[in-house]
């Protein structure tokens, strides 16, 4: 018996966070053991490991490209395929397009922050948004696919990522630092994404149609 839409799409998404979280750890390491000034989980922005410009931007000044740009940045792209792809099997499971269309936008940004580095300047910036805000509202909304008590956590985690992407956008870092007020926008969508696949790939579309 073959796999169903649900389990497919799960499976993605769940492969393309658990790979975004491994290779994030390792250019961590590889920017500090190779690069200038070792790397600051508070100071240091998470896309700083694929290019670091002075400013956040190309545009102020020159950009430091680590040696673990080409790892950190096909990675995120990796993540964003998957997302799309885990778009199009959830959406033919459960066929309820909101859901659907906000995760295909979330893996939309993260593509565009994996070919679109901080060398890109404001396009850079731009996808970085379009990712977090879709991460977290598809946290919320594919809560609707999930059984309880997953599906309450699935909630608070996107909640969570809003929240703390209003804070940056705000630019109030809670004295985490730049990168530590980012990684708290960051680390719920990725341990929802890991749950929500892992919760799909088990789950039989029927159930819910």
């Amino acid at each position: 018996m073959g796999l169903s839409n649900a389990a497919k799409g799960g499976a993605v998404v769940f492969v393309g966070a658990v790979q975004f979280g491994f290779f994030v750890v390792l250019s961590e390491i590889l920017y500090s053991a190779y690069g200038t000034g070792g790397y600051n989980v508070s100071a240091n922005y998470v896309s700083d490991l694929g290019a670091n410009c002075a400013g956040g931007s190309a545009t102020f000044g020159a950009c430091f490209i680590p040696p673990s740009a080409t790892l950190f940045d096909a990675s995120t792209a990796v993540l964003g395929l998957a997302f799309l792809v885990g778009a199009f099997f959830i959406q033919r499971a459960f066929k309820w397009r909101p859901a659907t269309v906000l995760l295909a936008l979330a893996g939309i940004g993260a593509l565009g922050v994996g070919v679109f580095p901080e060398t890109a300047g404001a396009l850079h910036g731009i996808f970085s948004l379009v990712v977090f805000l879709f991460a977290g509202l598809s946290a919320v909304f594919t809560a609707r696919f999930q059984k309880k008590p997953i599906s309450y956590f699935s909630r608070i985690l996107g909640l969570l990522t809003l929240l703390a992407l209003i804070f940056v956008v705000g630019g109030i870092n809670l004295g985490l630092g730049n990168g530590g007020i980012e990684r708290m926008v960051v680390y719920p969508v990725l341990f929802w994404a890991v749950g929500f696949g892992a919760h799909l790939m088990a789950t039989e579309e029927t159930l819910y149609n």
